[in-house]
């Protein structure tokens, strides 16, 4: 059996599983999660990181360095704002084959800097090393809000049945812009811009927090995916309604047919969803000034998953619901 057989996930469950002690008492959320978090003192230290590689995340040809900078650090960015936490700290990790031309590691460090001052992000170090192909590895370091000494977190396992379930947003338009890439898109062009600069919602999951929601998740890896994520581990199921479902407007005019499965299914739009209360969900939405839309809810029984519906109540079929590294999907979203 190779990895690709149980997928991303399942590997993910599986390593998990052989780690298998128990968790130290500061460790307050481990693996499972958008970010792990741990107690420091009075603080709750909120962690996470991601890897960008040449040829599956990104092709150098097709996007400037200084996008991918950016991208590689907001990525991370958003899992601490999924967690309704502030980002301050990073460590970069390049592997680089020895022919990489300085000017572009100049333009990639340009990239990352920008997306550190809009988000308030000092970068604190990191390692180089060899490699045969360019990756790019942001850790990135924050913490979670507090309040009666408590951490305010969002977390997949926060929902109940009963809750809306939110979004923040539009969706769509970053999947899209990769296929604008693939037809040879440039970086102008406002959907390829969508997939190579995302701009995470941060202050959204921190208002969310700070209001008493306490589940959340950014859309990495499809709409109905990550919702399916928030159902593994809350034990519930979600209905979505398609109608609903907030779609690029650049994504609708330029793939009208395949506007809905991309919005759905595409991921990296690094939106957030929010489930809870309705009420608490909007005010998060007026108080952060990043709109907000109510797209469906959790329900009991049936499957942990999400569930697309239409008008008349039918479940839709998108044949995949979002990306998996190992497996990948049935309209491949590698670079």
């Amino acid at each position: 059996m190779d990895v690709s057989e149980i997928g991303e996930f399942g590997l993910i469950g599986r390593l998990a599983s052989i780690l298998g002690r128990e968790a130290p008492a500061d460790l307050i959320v481990g693996i499972g999660d958008d970010a792990a978090v741990w107690r420091a003192g009075d603080q709750y230290v909120i962690a996470t990181t991601d890897t960008m590689v040449e040829g599956v995340h990104f092709v150098a040809d097709a996007a400037s360095w200084a996008d991918i900078g950016w991208k590689a650090l907001a990525v991370n960015v958003s899992d601490i704002g999924a967690m309704g936490g502030e980002p301050l700290f990073a460590l970069v990790t390049l592997a680089l084959p020895p022919d990489t031309a300085v000017d572009d590691m100049d333009a990639l460090y340009r990239g990352l800097n920008g997306c550190a001052a809009e988000y308030g992000v000092a970068i604190a170090g990191g390692d180089i090393v060899s490699a045969p192909q360019v990756s790019v590895t942001v850790a990135l370091m924050g913490r979670a809000q507090v309040a009666g000494g408590e951490p305010l977190l969002l977390l997949r396992s926060g929902a109940k049945a009963g809750d809306a379930i939110a979004v923040s947003g539009t969706l769509g338009a970053s999947a899209a812009g990769l296929r604008r890439l693939r037809e040879g898109g440039q970086s102008s062009d406002r959907l390829v811009r969508a997939h190579m600069r995302p701009s995470p919602p941060l202050s959204l999951g921190q208002e969310a927090a700070r209001g008493g929601l306490r589940c959340g998740i950014d859309v990495s890896d499809g709409l109905l995916q990550d919702i399916g994520h928030i159902c593994e581990m809350s034990g519930l199921g979600a209905l979505v309604r398609a109608d609903a479902v907030p779609t690029s407007p650049d994504l609708t005019f330029a793939y009208p047919q395949d506007a809905l499965r991309l919005a759905c299914a595409g991921g990296e739009d690094y939106e957030l969803v929010l489930v809870g209360d309705r009420e608490r969900i909007e005010r998060a939405g007026a108080g952060s000034g990043i709109p907000v839309t109510i797209i469906g809810e959790m329900i009991e029984g049936g499957e942990r998953r999400a569930r697309l519906l239409d008008g008349e109540g039918s479940e839709i079929n998108l044949g995949s619901p979002g990306w998996d590294h190992l497996r990948g999907t049935a309209f491949e979203r590698r670079a």
